[in-house]
């Protein structure tokens, strides 16, 4: 143990990862252990690094207490997929693994990855084995590293996108950790006994104090909510190319009920860097946020607060130093809207890209709407890709006007063929939440669909069926479905009660603000309709809706971060 390190002033989890000899601990002792489905306290912390978290099925939580077993456990599993981008051979490959080790589904996250649920133990290796078998890892999907890189994900919207995509690609490569025990982990390679043979060379012993998520858009779509990341980069394109970036610190939704002093934070944009410059100016923000990041109380350790406790320009001088040379000034940009475009577009090379709604992100078979299938058939039958969005859609890119034709009608034959939804079901997220989720206080992606469908019938009544309303709900204030950025925004405070958040607007640039403090649906359609009623008699032209709320003052504007409150 490090003499120098008083370890009763730090987390628990600091001494974890520097015990860990590189993120090793004892997983294959507790991958081995035929007498429990979980895995022993430390490791399942360590887990996260290999892109997976322990879970319980909360539904079956009582009835296995009466029988006295244990918590049914299982595992999330995410999947690295920078800028979103699979092959359709990698898309076919998922979905065999949902079927033969999961629950069957596959959840498109607002990362751009992919996640599993209800993954057993015993089939953990076997899961992770047949992901890199077509080149998909679970390196640092989870933990205290930085996370999927995340990029604009529409080709036929930008001919830049393959750049961007590349972009994201490099990034998320130069800053995975560098510890081989993932791979021997998983994939049976020799495994290292002495840990001084191994190093991490940007991350140290211990890692990062907290997670670290980037990513990266072209305006004017704001289509991965650049603004919550902890690091974005905006890309600035002129005659058709882009010249740089502006770089922007500092964003994260996650809060704590009970805890003022944890808040959602919107990034700032500190300056501009060349295309050239970009992985170093990654690379060097993470460092410090590395060196001086909390490492004492984990809800005050992302980087939006070490940013607030040092001050902005106190950053930018850190950062300057780490970097040799200074950013230059910032360069105009504007965004329009933070959501998916949906449907067909023709892009400037002549393929067809689909934006397919995806509901909670949740690819399954239900009900005759047979989403699931439809995509395995799809995959066989294209040459294009599939692209994962930051709003849990899918795009079906790059495809000749022939393939096209053969989709529609795939689509057409397994009922999911586009048909007209609200403009507020197609801005909608909703996370995960219960019955798999060990944080959820009430229901998210089970939920919101029944919930968006009674808001419908107030927005139809008042003509307001296809005006698009940034909708989102999260279980808990984790803030993991970006709901402190929505227009109207759900947060869970326990079964059958949410908080209720107002004020968002429509391209991602401003926090909501709390409106009303645990209510039932009733009140919620409630408190909603005469809203609702409001906005369409007195909004302006063009209005959208978080703006009105704020100019007739049903909320007040959230400046900075630390003003919001639960």
């Amino acid at each position: 143990m490090n003499d120098f390190i008083n370890w009763d002033e730090l987390s628990e989890l600091e001494r974890i990862k520097y015990e860990s000899n590189y993120l090793r601990g004892t997983l294959v002792e507790s991958l081995a252990d035929p007498i429990t489905g979980s895995l022993a306290f430390a490791d399942t912390q360590l887990s996260k690094f290999h892109g997976m978290y322990q879970q319980a099925d909360r539904d079956l939580e009582k009835e296995r207490k009466r029988q006295k077993l244990e918590p049914a456990y299982s595992f999330l599993i995410r999947v690295r997929v920078p800028g979103g981008v699979v092959s359709p051979k990698q898309w076919l490959q998922m979905d065999w693994i949902s079927e033969e080790y999961a629950n069957h589904t596959l959840k498109l996250t607002t990362r751009q990855a992919f996640q599993l649920h209800g993954v057993i133990k015993t089939n953990l290796k076997k899961t992770i084995q047949a992901m890199n078998a077509e080149l998909m890892d679970t390196i640092a999907a989870c933990g205290d590293v930085n996370r999927n890189v995340m990029c604009h994900p529409n080709p036929a919207e930008s001919e830049l996108h393959a750049e961007v995509a590349d972009t994201a690609r490099r990034i998320s490569e130069h800053l995975l950790p560098s510890s081989t025990a993932y791979h021997e982990i998983w994939l049976d390679q020799k495994l290292i006994a002495d840990s001084k043979k191994d190093v991490e060379p940007l991350y140290g012993d211990r890692y990062l104090p907290r997670k670290f998520k980037i990513a990266i858009t072209i305006p004017p779509y704001n289509d991965s909510d650049i603004f919550s990341q902890d690091l974005g980069f905006i890309a600035i394109v002129e005659k058709n190319r882009i010249v740089g970036y502006n770089v922007i610190v500092g964003g994260g939704m996650g809060t704590t009920f009970g805890m003022p002093e944890t808040y959602p934070r919107l990034a700032e944009v500190i300056g501009f860097c060349t295309s050239e410059q970009i992985i170093d100016v990654a690379e060097k923000v993470l460092l410090v946020q590395r060196d001086n990041g909390n490492r004492q109380n984990r809800k005050l350790s992302r980087l939006k607060y070490t940013i607030d406790r040092l001050g902005i320009e106190a950053f930018k001088a850190e950062l300057h130093k780490y970097l040799g040379y200074e950013l230059q000034e910032s360069k105009p940009f504007a965004f329009t809207r933070n959501g998916d475009r949906l449907g067909w577009k023709k892009g400037v090379d002549g393929k067809w890209s689909l934006s397919l709604f995806v509901e909670g992100g949740r690819v399954a078979d239900r009900n005759g709407f047979n989403l699931k299938s439809a995509l395995r058939e799809a995959a066989q039958h294209i040459n294009g890709q599939f692209i994962l969005t930051g709003n849990q859609n899918l795009v079906i890119a790059n495809v000749s006007a022939d393939e096209k034709k053969k989709i529609i009608e795939i689509l057409k034959k397994n009922g999911v063929l586009p048909g007209e939804i609200s403009g507020l079901r197609q801005n909608s997220i909703a996370c995960v939440a219960l019955n798999t989720c060990g944080l959820a206080f009430a229901e998210a992606e089970r939920y919101l669909p029944s919930l968006v469908t009674k808001i419908e019938s107030i927005l139809d009544q008042h003509g307001l069926f296809k005006e698009e309303i940034v909708i989102r709900m999260t279980g808990c204030p984790n803030g993991c479905g970006r709901p402190y950025l929505a227009e109207i925004g759900f947060v869970g405070k326990s079964e059958g009660h949410y908080n209720l958040y107002l004020g968002g607007n429509f391209n991602g640039t401003r926090l909501n603000a709390l409106y009303k403090e645990t209510l039932t649906e009733d009140e919620i359609l409630t408190e909603l309709t005469p809203i609702i009623a409001d906005y369409a008699q007195g909004r302006s032209d063009g209005e959208k809706f978080g703006d009105f709320v704020i100019r007739k003052q049903y909320v007040k504007e959230i400046i900075k971060g630390s003003d919001f409150r639960h």
